[in-house]
């Protein structure tokens, strides 16, 4: 048992005896006590020296742990609250533990549409009744990115009950690319979420590839229950490892994939790499860096390099360097006058 948990439970053993104010409470006392609840906890004898418990009364007697408990010693040899109802578990909340409430509350809730969370919800209804008796307006300084316009976000909660209770979905569908909607069945075995949009990834039958399916894309869902759900040993680490986002091209291994990044976009791109294979070739003088990573092309990837503009270059491999040549190129052609569309004004 680590010693901050050692010394946290000697901590609550003192105030529970303090808290008895029936009985004379001499320092022996205390140590055989939490000695008695250390052995409780760990199951063997655990010595405590004397001084380890006057170190203990002299932390909660002060501000550092933020307890500052009235103890008190009378006729120099027993220990006492000199306020007969302290305790350190109903302590005042300081201005910064509400703010860390606050926010910890806040970022909590926004996963309140998953039943995941349900077995919280009441803690977290309290905490706020907690924070806002204690301090009222108290403004949020986190933000994190979100979407609540986003599409199909009523199903996370609705997929999630069945991923971990391994039932087959009838999902109907309809890509943005498809002209009409599809029905199918679907085996699901993870949700991911990247770039502020929810994937479900499973499998149609046995035999096929893994899919992944935008939230926002399905129509409706339903369940078979005579279907077998297909057990399967999926490792999204494993399957995931080698790609940026979430599309794995199924037969294709990790390439090298080398870059040029500027001297003012390099401080970014080594603080927070673009993959975790990312190494970095030079470090030029002019600031810039070339760095190379091992992933399997897909759409993403490419996303993330021209999100770069002219900031990052794609040296090698060759093919991925002239597809995103002719992007840019045809970037290009679109600002041209003759193919520039009009605007009404």
């Amino acid at each position: 048992m680590s010693q901050n948990k050692n010394a946290l439970i000697r901590y609550k053993t003192i105030d529970k005896c303090l808290q008895n104010k029936y009985r004379q409470w001499t320092l022996e006392d205390l140590i055989e006590c939490c000695s008695e609840a250390l052995f409780e906890y760990e199951g063997r004898e655990n010595p405590i020296s004397k001084r380890t418990i006057q170190m203990d009364i002299q932390l909660m007697r002060s501000e550092k742990l933020g307890y500052n408990a009235p103890i008190v010693v009378y006729d120099k040899k027993f220990y006492k609250y000199e306020d007969e109802d302290f305790t350190i578990t109903d302590i005042p909340l300081t201005e910064t533990d509400m703010n860390v409430l606050t926010e910890t509350v806040s970022m909590l809730k926004q996963f309140k549409d998953f039943s995941l969370f349900n077995d919280v919800s009441d803690i977290l209804q309290r905490l706020e009744d907690k924070i806002y008796s204690e301090k009222s307006h108290t403004k949020p300084v986190i933000y994190l990115d979100k979407n609540e316009n986003l599409k199909g976000l009523h199903y996370l909660d609705e997929i999630y009950q069945a991923i971990i209770k391994k039932m087959v979905l009838i999902i109907t569908y309809k890509s943005f690319k498809s002209r009409e909607e599809t029905k199918f069945h679907f085996h699901p075995f993870i949700l991911k979420e990247f770039n502020n949009r929810w994937f479900l990834v499973g499998k149609k039958k046995g035999g096929q590839p893994i899919t992944n399916l935008a939230l926002d894309r399905i129509i409706s869902i339903d369940y078979d229950f005579n279907l077998p759900y297909l057990e399967e040993d999926f490792n999204a680490d494993n399957y995931y490892k080698d790609v940026i986002g979430v599309t794995v091209n199924s037969g294709l291994k990790a390439r090298r994939i080398e870059l040029w990044v500027d001297a003012s976009n390099a401080p970014y791109v080594l603080t927070k790499p673009l993959h975790t294979s990312q190494r970095v070739i030079k470090e030029n003088e002019d600031g810039s860096i070339i760095v190379h990573l091992f992933v399997i092309p897909n759409y993403e990837m490419e996303r993330l390099f021209l999100g770069f503009g002219s900031c990052v270059e794609i040296l090698k491999p060759e093919g991925l360097r002239n597809r995103i040549k002719k992007i840019f190129q045809d970037s290009i052609s679109r600002y041209e006058p003759e193919n520039s569309i009009e605007l009404n004004s």
